[in-house]
């Protein structure tokens, strides 16, 4: 029996095998969905529409507010700049989840906080990862869509949609860095976008690469005990010690809301 993604190609070949079109060297260019990690996945890989997973936890703040009705304005600098930024958008500025803390009701990264937000309709977030790699993907795609676990049937079925109409899609996992501003891959963004890619597939698209695959046997492979697994992977060890355990549970409750949302003239909405 033939695996789900492993159908014929979108592509009677793949691009870079067509007369005239140099070979690409990592860009998945013969792949309808795709997938790569963070901001250089964002920059080198090229698609229609990008999904970007920031599970600890960006996107899954971006998805609590979309659903309470309030716009986020993602913004990659955490200094003077985000402050005028959110005051020239009249718009509320997002502060640090320890800052919070101290700070009882107010806007933070935290998505246990957002869902006790009330009386806002649009916050800068910002965020050194999933934010800046919006913005690098605002550059690359003609859409970009915030998805963390919570989303992430509602936003494979609407990629599937529209994969089969001949759109192409990457899904970037955006993971942490290390002290030198490298990329750490984080295992719960792994699982984020293969969430969204095994739900496309399951709704029907076709054609992933092996990279979008690998990344969803992840995600059917830690499902039936992801509570669990997110308590005990590194990013979740290192909030919950921090006290932000109920961040690290509304983070895996999979598949909890329906929304899409898009980033639209600036703002993420539904």
């Amino acid at each position: 029996m033939t695996k789900p993604g492993y159908d014929k190609p979108r592509y009677e070949k793949p691009r870079y095998e067509k007369p005239g079109y140099e070979k690409p060297g990592h860009d998945q260019a013969g792949f309808a969905i795709r997938c790569e990690w963070g901001p250089d996945g964002a920059k080198h890989v090229p698609a229609d529409i990008a999904v970007v997973v920031d599970v600890l936890s960006f996107t899954t703040t971006v998805t609590v507010a979309v659903e309470r009705g309030i716009a986020v304005l993602p913004y990659a600098w955490k200094d003077d700049r985000a402050a005028a930024y959110a005051r020239s958008q009249h718009a509320t500025l997002a502060i640090g989840r320890l800052e919070a803390l101290e700070r009882p009701g107010a806007v933070s990264l935290s998505p246990a906080s957002m869902a006790g937000v009330t009386a806002v309709d649009r916050i800068v977030l910002p965020s050194p990862n999933g934010s800046t790699i919006s913005a690098l993907l605002t550059e690359r795609a003609n859409t970009v869509v915030a998805a963390s676990l919570r989303n992430a049937a509602a936003v494979g079925a609407w990629v599937a949609g529209r994969v089969t109409t001949g759109e192409s899609v990457v899904v970037v996992p955006a993971g942490e860095r290390w002290p030198d501003d490298t990329l750490r891959p984080a295992v719960e963004d792994l699982w984020g976008a293969g969430a969204v890619i095994a739900a496309a597939l399951q709704a029907g698209a076709t054609d992933a690469s092996p990279e979008a695959l690998a990344a969803a046997a992840a995600w059917r492979d830690v499902r039936p005990h992801v509570t669990e697994a997110m308590t005990r992977c590194a990013g979740g060890i290192e909030l919950i010690e921090a006290g932000f355990g109920a961040d690290v549970a509304i983070a895996a409750q999979a598949d909890a809301s329906g929304v899409v949302p898009m980033l639209r003239d600036g703002a993420f909405t539904a």
